[in-house]
């Protein structure tokens, strides 16, 4: 029997990729958190000491949202004395963009 409709991508996300791509979605859910996202993604890298001011938040915040982005596998983090900067995953912004491209998806199956 044939499928009533063409598959609009290649297939069903696992078990184990839905929940990687939740906690990734979630992660950028919150709107300082996306800000902060295309902050640092706007750069190569970028210290955590130039990210309070453009989001007009205190450093704490900017350190938890940071966390969460970081432990999502969303950035990177790299510990140079006593700053830290950030850029983002280039794994994860690459499965990112073929999760919310189906058309990306559909040409790579």
């Amino acid at each position: 029997m044939d499928a009533c409709c063409s598959p609009v991508c290649c297939e069903p996300l696992s078990e184990a990729d839905a929940l990687e791509m939740a906690t990734r979605l979630k992660a950028l859910a919150d709107p300082t958190r996306l800000r902060l996202f295309s902050l640092v993604a706007s750069q190569e890298q970028q210290c955590a000491c130039d990210l309070t001011e453009p989001l007009h938040v205190s450093q704490p915040t900017v350190s938890h949202h940071l966390k969460v982005l970081t432990d999502a596998g969303l950035l990177n983090r790299e510990q140079r004395g006593k700053w830290a900067y950030f850029s983002v995953s280039a794994e994860a912004l690459e499965d990112l963009a073929r999760f919310l491209d189906p058309a990306e998806l559909v040409s790579q199956a």
